[in-house]
């Protein structure tokens, strides 16, 4: 039996649909080849982007396709032979279809995918002249590891028979902006992270809502091409309907907050980052009457007091058992019993049971203030994105989930983790971790903690994460989540790059 090495494991769960998506198998409908003076292409014709492996055979002339899942009825299996080609073989196995592109001597490749329509091409080249080609392209061979004693040790890539692990493979997608893939095992099994590391000078970071409002929920990919994104990592935790669960700021106002004093990343006006708990304190005097804020842009409850801005959408949504009092100018504009429509240089106060009795005495034109407290240095921050707990601080492992009261499912065991992070160089880093994979176990807190630490975090947060955990560049995912496709969360941390 042939052994192989496995080069690398690029899962893209690319679902586009107005207002929902449905896991359906990617149809492999057509190959396409070409040949020019410099390279051939090879080209796969899909329905949809599938989960696929790639694995080199030891010779280093074979390539084979792995797509799972993946429905090739359609397909109609070509012959292929050009002087860069030697053949092209199929086989179907349970629900594994394979491709098998032998090179001919003296040939190397490379791998991109494409999207609208979607496509993946190998391209077919003599050794020394492939360039990356144009569009996503997965992660280089891992570069050389220096060994104890000094020197350069050859890195070759991994076997699933005799993995030579760990890897790191490293993809420069643009002038300041890097990804890395690093696979290793401990004593339970393989762990693969996914590392995304971007110069600020070059981006900024910001939270950005799903479908740019809230309640709702989108994939971390669709929040990434509505908003032009270099990448993007799931962020917050979210409601079933997409409300956000944590303290959230976007470019200076306030659209989520929690009832847990919990770790936040936030970005100050200069552009310099924080880390640390957040606690968000709220109050609106309206006259002469002073309530608290129980939340901002969530589900209005039992005797709350809850503030909607435009980060809501058009109106309140709200059910006919309370009153709501329209602000603009810093005076009540209008008085409502329920779903009014939010000013874009205003916000509502929409009030129930005791807090509606307490402002039973408001009138059209009074006075309104709102305060919004959420301590030093976070009100001066101008994003911040409240997730928890607190992995690295300083440079060593901190874990605060004891103390931020967080939940046994989010507290213990091995999960897909996903983080925000910032090296002692300064750089930002988005992390995600597979989990309950054949190819990632997963993660504990700590053991991502001290991950994050080995690849020179100097402090980070960690966000939400099992089935959301999703990191996004290059116009795909990089990652597998756990789900089998691209959960829809209520929002993502992105990174923009600076005009």
């Amino acid at each position: 039996m042939q052994f192989f090495k496995k080069i690398f494991v690029l899962a893209a769960a690319l679902m586009f649909a107005v207002s929902s998506y449905a896991a359906a198998a990617a149809g492999l409908t057509g190959i396409r080849t070409s040949s020019g003076a410099e390279r051939d292409r090879i080209v796969f014709d899909l329905t949809q982007m599938p989960v696929y492996h790639v694995t080199l055979s030891e010779d280093g002339r074979e390539v084979t396709f792995d797509f799972a899942d993946t429905n090739a009825a359609a397909l109609k299996r070509a012959a292929v032979r050009t002087r860069r080609v030697e053949s092209v073989s199929y086989t179907k196995r349970g629900s594994h279809f394979y491709v098998t592109v032998t090179m001919a001597k003296g040939m190397a490749y490379e791998i991109g995918n494409l999207t609208n329509p979607f496509r993946i091409f190998l391209d077919i080249a003599p050794k020394g002249a492939v360039k990356t080609p144009a569009g996503p392209v997965p992660p280089v061979p891992a570069k050389p590891e220096k060994p104890a004693g000094g020197g350069t040790a050859a890195t070759k890539p991994e076997n699933p028979q005799n993995p030579q692990l760990p890897i790191l493979r490293e993809t420069k997608l643009a002038e300041g902006l890097t990804q890395r893939t690093y696979v290793y095992e401990d004593a339970d099994g393989r762990v693969t992270a996914y590392f995304v590391e971007a110069d600020p000078a070059r981006y900024n970071v910001r939270p950005a809502l799903a479908r740019g409002v809230i309640p709702g929920r989108q994939t971390v990919s669709g929040i990434a091409r509505d908003t032009n994104a270099a990448a993007a990592v799931n962020a917050s935790y979210f409601a079933a309907n997409g409300e956000i669960l944590g303290v959230t700021k976007i470019d200076g106002t306030i659209v989520g907050t929690t009832y847990y004093d919990r770790s936040a990343f936030g970005v100050m006006p200069d552009g310099s980052f924080v880390f640390g708990t957040i606690s968000y304190n709220g109050t609106v005097k309206i006259d002469q009457v002073t309530l608290p804020v129980s939340g901002v842009n969530s589900e209005r409850g039992e005797n709350n007091l809850i503030i909607y801005n435009r980060a809501y959408g058009r109106s309140t949504k709200t059910n006919p058992y309370g009153l709501e009092y329209v602000v603009r100018g810093g005076r009540v504009a209008e008085i409502n019993t329920n779903d009014s429509a939010i000013p874009a240089d205003g916000y509502v106060v929409s009030v129930h049971g005791t807090s509606m009795d307490a402002f039973a005495g408001v009138r059209v034109g009074d006075p309104a203030v709102l305060t919004e407290r959420t301590g030093a240095p976070w009100d001066r921050a101008v994003q911040i994105v409240g997730a928890g707990p607190r992995l690295v601080a300083n440079g060593s492992v901190q874990v605060t989930a004891g103390e931020e009261q967080f939940p046994g499912d989010i507290r213990y065991g091995r999960a897909p983790r996903s983080a925000v992070g910032v090296t002692k160089n300064g750089n930002i880093l988005l992390a995600v971790v597979d989990g309950r994979q054949s190819h990632s176990h997963g993660l504990t807190l700590t053991e991502f903690a001290q991950l994050l630490v080995k690849f020179g975090v100097r402090d980070a947060l960690n966000l939400d994460g099992g089935g959301s955990s999703a990191l996004y560049a290059g116009g795909t995912v990089l990652n597998a989540p756990s789900d089998g496709t691209e959960r829809s969360v209520g929002s993502a941390l992105i990174l923009q790059r600076k005009l």
